[in-house]
């Protein structure tokens, strides 16, 4: 119930009036049935305005840490993400990896649309990274197709480490579902689901323009943050 009210009432009204998405391909999205929504992911604001312009309720596998945030606005943000319906994903490991897997095929077992975006976090600087095999895996065991999608302009919007989003116009783009059945039985095979992934991954390219980086954004983060000068902090007068 709480997911429709602010989808239809709350939230969802203000972010078309404010954001004025142009929405493009809305028609490849299936009207029922099992199916993978897979987006690149830009920006906090992805959360909701995908879901707010897609008729049929889409669950996304969200982080952990929306679900764990300390004090008064960590407990908001978990209500919200519980409220939505929207399952934590602890990211850490290869059995978190696995975990996040079982979720997503729970979801596509009963029929329902599934959100994930491959990348696995989001993009730090606009460009497209190297897409995570978990989707591919989901897509080949559950036998759903998969429905690329491209979040245009919302980095622009709200940026890593913005709070409040600038308000100008974004588009949201759907493209052809991609069918997998070939794969089918293949869903442990290194190549195939790398080969599945990447499929995926060219698709959204094609929907969004952006800069493709074949490597995975987290370790581009990572390698970059080591690489940042320290920060320096003044002294303290006595």
């Amino acid at each position: 119930m709480f997911y429709y009210v602010l989808k239809y009432v709350l939230l969802g009204p203000v972010l078309r009036l404010l954001f004025r998405p142009r929405i493009e391909g809305l028609e490849h999205v299936p009207a029922d049935g099992a199916a993978i929504v897979a987006g690149n992911h830009l920006s906090f604001s992805d959360h909701f305005l995908m879901p707010a312009i897609i008729r049929r309720r889409i669950t996304f596998l969200a982080k952990a840490e929306y679900f764990t945030g300390p004090g008064v606005k960590g407990r908001l943000t978990a209500s919200f993400f519980r409220g939505v319906g929207q399952i934590p994903v602890d990211r850490s490991g290869k059995e978190a990896g696995r975990a996040a897997i079982r979720e997503g095929l729970g979801v596509l077992d009963k029929g329902e649309l599934l959100g994930i975006y491959p990348e696995g976090t989001r993009s730090h600087d606009g460009r497209l990274y190297k897409g995570k095999v978990g989707v591919a895996v989901m897509a080949i065991r559950a036998g759903v197709p998969v429905v690329p999608c491209a979040m245009v302009g919302t980095f622009e919007i709200q940026p890593p480490g913005q709070k409040i989003p600038n308000i100008r116009r974004v588009a949201i783009r759907f493209g052809e579902p991609l069918d997998f059945s070939r794969y089918a039985g293949l869903e442990n095979q290194k190549a195939a689901v790398r080969a599945v992934t990447d499929e995926i991954m060219y698709a959204i390219l094609g929907l969004s323009g952006q800069e493709y980086v074949d490597r995975y954004a987290a370790e581009v983060k990572a390698e970059e943050a080591a690489q940042a000068p320290p920060r320096k902090f003044p002294r303290l007068r006595r």
